[in-house]
């Protein structure tokens, strides 16, 4: 088993969908992160493809120069991804009920999953979806940095330094067969250590894994 039951649980266990009723127009992490996260899809991802936004709001962070056949976004609420000017179509869906993505097989070429990984409670489930959607040789790019909603992370994550949460990750890719051995970037502002000694906060760590259906 991949994950513990004790390890699945969160804080909160209301439904996630009454947490999520209210739209958050913000933005989870800073800019430093962002332009990271943009710098990278513009690398990895090719345009006039077809992209799944798993777990996505109200923005994508797609480089506003790239364009894609279909943008297919899916959340939690409804009008922070009819506000993403990305998205294609989009679909409301809580994936700690149900896994099922309602996607027809190897119909993507990338499956994106930004600052979300830590709210799975069935992850090898979910990343057995992101395996069956994907064509092969596509990609998916799960991103994340330390921050969250305490009470709706899973123990794994919340108890984990961040080295254990990219092993963690690391091993959701691996659990499901077909998957490439998962790439690990992690980038930081050159100025955070400085900063941090004075006291002034630093930039938010920034960590994707990718990994390819092969």
């Amino acid at each position: 088993m991949l994950l513990q039951p004790d390890q699945r649980r969160k804080l909160d266990e209301t439904d996630d969908t009454l947490f999520y009723d209210v739209p958050r127009f913000v933005t989870h992490v800073d800019e430093h992160f962002i332009q990271q996260l943009t710098d990278l899809y513009r690398t990895r991802l090719k345009p006039n493809t077809r992209i799944l936004d798993l777990m996505s709001s109200w923005v994508s962070h797609l480089p506003d120069e790239m364009e894609f056949a279909h943008v297919e976004g899916h959340g939690l609420n409804a009008e922070e991804l009819a506000r993403n000017p990305r998205l294609d179509h989009y679909f409301v869906q809580n994936l700690n009920k149900n896994q099922l993505l309602p996607l027809p097989d190897q119909s993507f070429d990338a499956v994106l999953n930004t600052v979300s990984v830590q709210y799975l409670q069935r992850p090898e489930a979910v990343f057995a979806e992101i395996y069956r959607v994907l064509k092969p040789g596509g990609i998916a790019i799960v991103s994340f940095s330390n921050r969250m909603f305490y009470q709706k992370a899973i123990q794994a994550w919340r108890e984990g330094s961040e080295g254990d949460r990219v092993a963690l990750v690391k091993q959701y890719f691996a659990a499901i067969p077909g998957f490439t051995p998962a790439e690990m970037i992690s980038k930081a502002s050159p100025i955070s250590g400085v900063m941090q000694l004075f006291g002034i906060p630093g930039t938010d760590p920034f960590y994707a894994l990718i990994a390819q259906r092969s």
